[in-house]
Parts: structure tokens; sequence; C-alpha cells
């Protein structure tokens, strides 16, 4: 198949440009100079120029949503126990550095690898008010929370409704 001279001069041109050899890569005939690269735009223009294809599309990878979802292999390097009032560096004694932390006002919820992130839903989650540790919610058998949690891990998930606020009472 032999190329236009016009996108054998681009290439050409675009090779140059990078720094590239002139060779054609390995496989690839040797294109003739037509001379094209040395023409004004103008002469270059007049070329005609070839019906130039659509790609073939490429098939998508497939994306996360599609994929299955599972459990990533984990070995804990921290186990141990987060009571109620315990500080921020007490809990990262007991159980690690956190996968990352989010803050609101005074809370502070730090975010714990537990080996069931997929299964379980959630990764282990301390609860922090104004510095120290008031709940949290825990699904890997070596961390331990030795307050009352509002999430034990017996606990059968249930629809909790909004409460109307003060105005919005759902009548007109």
């Amino acid at each position: 198949m032999r190329l236009p001279a016009w996108i054998v001069s681009m290439a050409l041109g675009a090779s140059l440009a990078c720094g590239a050899e002139e060779e054609p890569a390995a496989g690839m005939p040797a294109v003739p100079d037509s001379g094209t690269a040395a023409q004004p735009l103008e002469q270059q223009a007049e070329t005609p120029q070839a019906q130039v294809q659509a790609p073939v599309e490429q098939p998508m990878p497939p994306t996360t949503a599609s994929m299955p979802m599972v459990d990533e292999p984990w070995t804990p390097e921290f186990i141990g126990t987060v009571s109620p009032g315990m500080g921020r560096d007490e809990v990262v004694a007991a159980w690690g550095e956190p996968v990352t932390e989010r803050m609101a006002g005074a809370l502070t919820f730090m975010y714990f690898r537990n080996g069931c992130e997929v299964s379980c839903g959630t990764f282990d989650v301390v609860f922090l008010e104004d510095g120290q540790v008031v709940d949290a919610v825990v699904r890997f058998a070596g961390h331990t929370y030795s307050g009352v949690s509002s999430s034990p891990a017996d606990r059968v998930p249930e629809f909790t409704p909004p409460v109307p606020s003060e105005g919005n009472t759902g009548s007109s």
C-alpha cells in the first residue's frame, strides 16, 4: 500500500520535530521521498488528497461497574482495642494509620482496612468528636471497640425514615 505524499511529509515532519531518525520502523517498507516535504503549503494544498478512512473502533476495556467486586487479600499489621475517650494518636497506636480521614466541624471520621470492604460494605470507622472517640463501626475480628457501637456486626440494617424539619410537614 502506498501512502499519499502529504501523509508521508506530515509523518516525516513530526518525526524530525521529535528527533526521531528517518529510517522506517521494523517491518515497514521504505517510502521514497516525493519531495513534498520541501513544497510550500500552497503547493501541498493543491496535491490531491486520498480519502482518509475512519479508524476502526477498539472495544472499550470493562469498567469497574461491570467487573465483579471482591474483597482484596489483606494482612493486618495492627490489631487492638479502641475505647471511648481515646484520642487520635491512641487510635493510630492501636490500629495503625487510617486509609483516609474526613472532618466535619467537631467530628473526625477515621477509616481503616478490615479485609471485607466489599462484602461488609464499609471500612472499619472510628468516630471522634472534639478529638475523642465516641463511636466505632467494626467488622474486622482483630479490631475491637470496647464501647457500645451504633452498628454492631449482628445488627440487621433497617430503613430510618427522615424526620420532617420544622415548616416541612408535607401538607400544603
